[in-house]
């Protein structure tokens, strides 16, 4: 099969608004960007991780799809403009297509919107229902670049961008497309927030993703962007394995064989051995059953002894956006000339027993040059996916 690649990467996060400030904060696993808020959930503080920059606005003209949601999903975009011109230019604009994953959207802005009602008895002015539709962020970003091929969203909750990616390369694949932008956004909203809490989901403090004193999750805002194609670029995407058990709306299933069948189609797919794979980055939650779920999953699959580690005390669980987030942390040590420090796992040091003993990385281990690496997303409903990438 045609191989495929990630060339541009546009990404901001709690870790930096670029490139440079995200790979240096991953590495170091800093949770500098991981503040409390008491305004997102009643009564209460928790931890989340915001983006920190000022954003570029939407224009006029596009006041339809003006959101929080879009701006971080532009801001990203004008990381990669130059490269996206010179493929438009290259292929035109009927050959290039997006795909992208959210799970909010613009519905902080509905939030505000229905607050608004609430008090004056009408809807602010500028408020449009679209701002808060899952297709906006893949229509608007058609409409401000002026592409023309098939663009749409997915929604899959927290595997939505990873999904986004598989999608964009079974675009290429076809060949209904010469080049797809791809990745994920999503935006902090008291909706996801308090709907976590509900489930009791929600982390104390800081989540402690593998530990024995694990209590759910911090959620997490900002965009990751790619420019893929068949023209070969820095990353190769290798494989994609994807599943789907239905074991349950919300709890994963507790044998894990969604998760583990993802996995080994995703090896199968690139045809590589699990013992080929430097790093694996974990879906890792810290909630009790992902994370013992995953533990055993990922020991069956790859064994005890693959570098892991789970970011999200980084960035906090990004929902639609987590997926090509923790793609790009893996583009990003591929894309690294010589060998660099792995992503630590950031926790109590605290090992439950009931969980595999993976190899979690640690702050001060040796540098590794990584030539693949995978990436874990798992969702609601039992929605799976593994992605590897390798470098080209």
């Amino acid at each position: 099969m045609t191989r495929v690649y990630l060339h541009a990467l546009g990404i901001l996060n709690a870790l930096g608004n670029d490139k440079a400030s995200v790979r240096r904060g991953l590495c170091q696993g800093a949770t500098g960007g991981m503040q409390r808020r008491s305004d997102l959930i009643p009564g209460r503080s928790v931890h989340v991780g915001a983006v920190h920059a000022d954003l570029p606005p939407i224009a006029a003209q596009w006041a339809a799809y003006a959101s929080r949601n879009n701006q971080l999903l532009q801001a990203a975009i004008e990381q990669i403009r130059a490269s996206l011109a010179a493929a438009i230019s290259r292929y035109g604009a009927l050959r290039i297509g997006i795909v992208l994953g959210t799970g909010t959207s613009g519905i902080s802005e509905g939030e505000q919107a229905f607050a608004f009602h609430q008090q004056h008895g009408a809807f602010p002015a500028g408020y449009d229902y679209r701002q808060q539709e899952i297709s906006s962020p893949s229509e608007y970003l058609r409409q401000a670049l002026g592409v023309r091929g098939p663009a749409w969203t997915v929604s899959t909750a927290c595997t939505s961008s990873a999904k986004a990616l598989a999608s964009a390369r079974r675009l290429l694949h076809s060949g209904v497309c010469d080049a797809v932008i791809t990745g994920g956004v999503d935006s902090l909203c008291r909706l996801t927030l308090n709907g976590f809490a509900a489930l009791e989901s929600v982390a104390r403090g800081l989540c402690n993703p593998f530990s024995k004193n694990r209590d759910g999750i911090n959620i997490g805002e900002g965009a990751a962007v790619f420019l893929m194609s068949r023209e070969p670029g820095p990353v190769c995407l290798l494989g994609a394995g994807e599943s789907s058990d239905a074991y349950h709306i919300s709890a994963p299933d507790p044998e894990g064989r969604g998760a583990e069948l993802a996995m080994r189609a995703a090896l199968a797919d690139a045809g590589v051995s699990a013992h080929d794979v430097d790093y694996l980055n974990l879906h890792g939650t810290a909630t009790l059953q992902n994370d013992l779920v995953e533990s055993h999953a990922v020991a069956r699959v790859f064994g005890t002894q693959v570098p892991c580690s789970s970011t999200k005390p980084l960035v906090g669980h990004m929902l639609g956006a987590a997926g090509a987030t923790e793609i790009a942390f893996c583009w990003l040590l591929l894309t690294e000339p010589a060998a660099a420090a792995l992503p630590p796992q950031v926790w109590d040091g605290a090992r439950d027993p009931a969980l595999a003993p993976l190899s979690l990385c640690r702050t001060g281990d040796p540098p590794k040059y990584c030539r693949i690496a995978a990436s874990n997303s798992f969702a609601f409903g039992g929605n799976n996916i593994c992605m590897l990438l390798g470098r080209a």
